[in-house]
């Protein structure tokens, strides 16, 4: 149920920059920071936006907007990998 907090955090960075974000590279970087990303905690994610997020995506040659970011941060504390996507329900009728 974790691994769903990474693909959250994979999908909103992308549409934060409008782009497709590469999963790999934020992988390593979650292992590098001694964080699980099969298990990625809600205050690891945090943590990550806080602290190492503007570092990582300088390193790919990208960044946001402190408005961006702020609303970024904001969808990732507010997420619960408990409740369904609502793609994720139509992908059940």
């Amino acid at each position: 149920m974790q691994r769903r907090r990474f693909d959250h955090l994979v999908v909103e960075l992308s549409v934060a920059l409008g782009r497709h974000l590469p999963r790999y590279p934020l992988w390593l970087t979650l292992k590098e920071l001694g964080m699980e990303p099969e298990q990625l905690s809600r205050e690891a994610a945090i943590e990550f936006c806080d602290r190492h997020l503007t570092v990582f995506l300088a390193q790919l040659g990208d960044r946001l907007s402190p408005r961006q970011l702020r609303r970024l941060q904001r969808t990732v504390a507010r997420y619960d990998p408990e409740v369904p996507t609502p793609y994720e329900r139509m992908a059940r009728i």
